[in-house]
């Protein structure tokens, strides 16, 4: 129901955002986690009679989180900008969080290196974002492109460029959790 943003040529990013949670499922698992997706296909956790369906859907995001009690919780994003010429992934943790602001660190740090980020962008705290505040484990939101840059909207696309991100960000997951990269 809610594309996400709509970026440069048209792509939905909610498409891109499931490609690179199934990559990095995938990669998590090579590394011994066990995952758990809140979607594994083109589908919201809302009922379809619902008025307000994101506030649903993210509701029922947060209420599986707690009760699945996870280590860490990942949420997978695309950001945009009013300029054309921004780029690069940025990690958001909630700011009352040390854990997250430390996981966060991690995973920005691979994205920057792995991704060859020509002007790495930095972690930011947040309050405000619905999935670091509601939820009840360690968490962070990772903005892996920007959809409003065109090269990046290309790049985002392609199944190399996904798999590059879930890779990076497998990586800072594991660096995290202190396992041996």
């Amino acid at each position: 129901m809610d594309p996400g943003m709509i970026g440069v040529g048209g792509i939905k990013e909610k498409l891109i955002n499931l490609q690179v949670s199934l990559a990095l499922a995938e990669k998590l698992e090579e590394q011994g986690f066990e995952t758990m997706l809140t979607r594994t296909e083109d589908t919201g956790l809302y009922d379809p009679e619902t008025v307000n369906k994101k506030a649903q859907d993210m509701q029922r995001r947060c209420a599986l989180i707690e009760e699945k009690d996870p280590l860490l919780t990942v949420s997978i994003h695309q950001n945009s900008y009013s300029d054309p010429a921004v780029y690069g992934p940025q990690v958001f943790y909630f700011e009352h969080s040390v854990e997250g602001k430390e996981l966060a660190a991690c995973i920005q740090e691979q994205l920057n290196t792995r991704l060859g980020i020509a002007k790495p962008r930095e972690i930011k705290g947040n309050t405000n974002y619905y999935i670091l505040k509601r939820s009840a484990s360690v968490t962070v939101l990772v903005e892996c492109a920007f959809l409003s840059n065109p090269e990046e909207a290309a790049k985002i696309q392609t199944e190399e460029y996904q798999n590059a991100v879930a890779a990076a960000i497998c990586d800072g997951i594991v660096c995290w959790v202190g396992l041996p990269q």
